[in-house]
């Protein structure tokens, strides 16, 4: 793509954000007012759902479109990372690959304590993910969580077993899938708080481990001497 077509893509976007935007912000109730039509619905429909808390109510429910919207976003930046992290033609691999990578040399109580609290980490993870509809929130820190304990292994100094537990191509289906039965939730099953919330878990764990793969394979690719 040209620049000129860039801009051009950029301008014809930024207008209509910047119609959108004027639309909402002149329709906009006034400040101080008496009429809240937005919290006068929530928690009434709350209510009839028999929703556990009002937050999982509006986040599953009520806003279920709006949810996977940012659900589609964190999908899209996720993919994003993978295609600009991706190597390009200058830079080439060390025939050895990734597994010329051996254990890092840390402190033996480092790696201990990143062994230790790998377990720990997931299980929390899992705990937050099976229990978020029962407060507010649950499925998106659960899944940070979970995307986030695996890479322990990392910290505690041995690259090749983290690539080793966490498959690329696993986590681009689990993404995927997880994306996918959101819209359909979203789409015909709002209202199913507990199963929007796990795959809301699952998807947002498997993004998060796809960033950081490329992330970390971008800073430990080794490049040959020109």
């Amino acid at each position: 793509m040209t620049r000129r077509m860039r801009l051009l893509v950029l301008g014809v976007g930024g207008a209509g954000l910047a119609v959108l935007f004027a639309l909402a912000a002149f329709r906009l109730p006034r400040f101080g007012g008496a009429f809240h039509p937005y919290g006068q619905r929530t928690l009434p429909n709350a209510l009839a759902r028999h929703t556990p808390n009002v937050i999982s109510s509006i986040n599953f429910d009520q806003r279920a479109l709006d949810t996977l919207g940012e659900e589609l976003i964190l999908m899209a930046s996720a993919l994003a990372a993978v295609l600009v992290l991706r190597t390009v033609r200058a830079e080439q691999e060390d025939s050895a690959g990734e597994h010329a990578y051996g254990p890092a040399q840390v402190f033996d109580a480092l790696r201990i304590t990143g062994y230790l609290l790998l377990p720990v980490t997931l299980m929390t993870g899992v705990y937050i993910v099976a229990h978020g509809y029962l407060s507010p929130g649950g499925g998106f820190q659960g899944g940070v969580v979970l995307g986030s304990a695996i890479h322990l292994v990392y910290l505690a100094g041995d690259y090749p077993a983290l690539a080793r537990i966490r498959p690329v191509p696993m986590f681009e289906a689990g993404e995927a899938l997880a994306a996918g039965a959101f819209v359909v939730l979203a789409l015909w099953f709002a209202g199913q708080v507990k199963a929007m919330n796990a795959v809301v878990g699952l998807e947002v764990g498997c993004a998060f481990v796809l960033a950081l793969a490329k992330f970390f394979e971008q800073a430990l690719l080794v490049r040959k001497d020109s």
